[in-house]
């Protein structure tokens, strides 16, 4: 089995074909939102760097995460330079926020959920470059596949560390957040986002039609 149909496997549903859609009739805004992505897994990663100072194996995966994430971001910004789109603000997806608000408080179970957490962010991120790819131009194309290999690693990082770190079974909390994931992809989302789910306003188009 291969990254991807691990990832797949890993993952409880496809991105829905309407995101896809949405995505290719709004490439500024999915290259706008793509670049904050990269910064706030970039973030991400340093901000578990700051809160556990003693765990090295963290520390170690997480600047070489934080690294990559950075030169993505950067990758984005000329990508979008190239192509006349500017680089803004942006309301993020309620996805990340949609999976943050079942960590639990106290460690380690903090720590466990925020690993799994990164661990299906960047799972996702994965299955959506590997989806768009074919049905986009060949430079973005090429650019999106290029990824796909660092993101993969990065989500066994984020699992593997969760693994080592919790000291018991993870397959129940990861079975929980895998239904969460499945359910902020598949439901509906008024605004499109590279983490949005299903975009309402392309099912009320297709409905009409």
């Amino acid at each position: 089995m291969d990254a991807l149909d691990e990832i797949k496997e890993f993952l409880a549903c496809e991105t829905p074909d309407s995101w896809i859609e949405a995505a290719l009739q709004n490439q500024d805004i999915m290259l706008i939102d793509h670049a904050h992505c990269e910064k706030k897994a970039a973030s991400t990663a340093m901000n578990l760097m700051f809160r556990y100072v003693d765990r090295l194996d963290l520390l170690n995966k997480m600047s070489r995460l934080a690294r990559e994430e950075l030169i993505h971001f950067e990758q984005v910004l000329a990508i979008m330079q190239d192509r006349g789109v500017v680089y803004d603000h942006m309301s993020p997806a309620r996805y990340a926020a949609g999976m943050r608000q079942h960590v639990r408080t106290s460690e380690p179970g903090r720590l466990i959920d925020l690993l799994i957490i990164g661990a299906f962010i960047e799972a996702r991120s994965c299955e959506r470059f590997a989806k768009l790819a074919p049905f986009l131009d060949d430079e973005l194309a090429k650019f999106y596949r290029s990824l796909l290999k660092s993101e993969g690693r990065h989500y066994q990082d984020y699992l593997g560390l969760a693994a080592d770190y919790a000291g018991e079974p993870i397959e129940e909390r990861v079975a929980f957040f895998r239904a969460v994931e499945s359910e902020l992809i598949e439901s509906e989302d008024d605004e499109f986002r590279f983490h949005s789910g299903a975009p309402s306003f392309m099912t009320s188009k297709a409905s009409a039609v």
